[in-house]
């Protein structure tokens, strides 16, 4: 209860700094949903976000550093949803459970740095250039939705190899360094950075549930080090406006967030990714169609 009193509360204080001094509190709402819906579903938020703002006419000063920024709040659903697993895991860590359990968790925390290691070194040097060529291309985003989308369909219908891990524990360096390589595609706008690090796992030996759940610790140092470096490369273009803007979308998303995961999860017990790769096609060609007449 005080967690989500303290929610509450955050929510009511962004709404308070931002409503009365920003008539676009509206669309930053729509945006922080949104992410918050479409980050862990492997669909691609950015390219829902970018489209979502350009159809609904969203203008700010700081370009893409907004649709990154508040990526930060599905960072904290993420951490929110397994508090009480990292807290176990952080006690390990320290030595503070069983041998097991430490061993466990460094085998876990490994893979996540491993997983890491790609995209945040080309994401790094590329920054600059993918916020320039390719987060104003609606017709990459709608390629890279249609691509995706056939991806999971293949992955899903065609004959594969059972999954051989089925534990976040079980997974191996290798595992982990075919996920990161897999999540470095990510970076095109459209790909999916959830829908990219699934489908490496899944590629790589994890059953589709330890996928999935890779992909939610993941996201934890890939969203969190993209927002920090983003923002602080963008400090120039702030205004003091964006501020309010940034806290009520990343406090919406993650609240949106934080109830996407428990579905996802759910979901991806009883279900596969047909549905997915069906919708990421037909969003593309949606898309493509918009630009054809004008619309984007």
């Amino acid at each position: 209860m005080p967690i989500q009193i303290g929610v509450l509360a955050l929510l009511v204080v962004s709404l308070g700094i931002t409503v009365p001094f920003d008539p676009s509190w509206w669309q930053v709402v729509t945006l922080g949903v949104v992410q918050g819906l479409t980050e862990f579903l492997p669909i691609s938020s950015t390219a829902h976000l970018l489209i979502a703002a350009d159809l609904i006419g969203f203008q700010n000063s700081i370009g893409g550093t907004f649709e990154i920024a508040i990526q930060f709040g599905t960072v904290i659903a993420v951490i929110a949803f397994y508090a009480q697993d990292l807290f176990g895991q952080a006690n390990a860590l320290i030595g503070r459970g069983t041998t097991g359990a430490t061993a466990a968790a460094r085998r876990l925390w490994l893979a996540v740095a491993v997983a890491f290691i790609p995209a945040a070194i080309i994401g790094l040097a590329f920054r600059q250039l993918i916020k320039l060529y390719l987060f104003d291309s609606p017709s990459v985003m709608a390629t890279s939705l249609i691509v995706g989308g056939i991806i999971f369909l293949a992955i899903e219908l065609l004959p594969h190899r059972p999954a051989r891990t089925t534990e976040l524990s079980e997974i191996g360096w290798k595992q982990a360094l075919g996920v990161g390589v897999a999540q470095v595609f990510a970076l095109i706008p459209g790909t999916s950075r959830s829908g990219s690090s699934i489908v490496g796992g899944m590629l790589a030996g994890l059953d589709r549930r330890t996928a999935t759940a890779f992909s939610f610790y993941l996201s934890i140092p890939t969203l969190g080090a993209a927002t920090l470096v983003d923002v602080l490369g963008s400090l120039g273009q702030i205004q003091p406006g964006d501020w309010g803007r940034l806290l009520l979308g990343a406090v919406v998303a993650m609240i949106v967030g934080w109830l996407s995961i428990g579905w996802l999860l759910r979901f991806v017990s009883r279900n596969n990714f047909v549905s997915f790769g069906i919708y990421r096609i037909i969003a593309g060609v949606v898309i493509l169609a918009l630009v054809m007449i004008g619309s984007l």
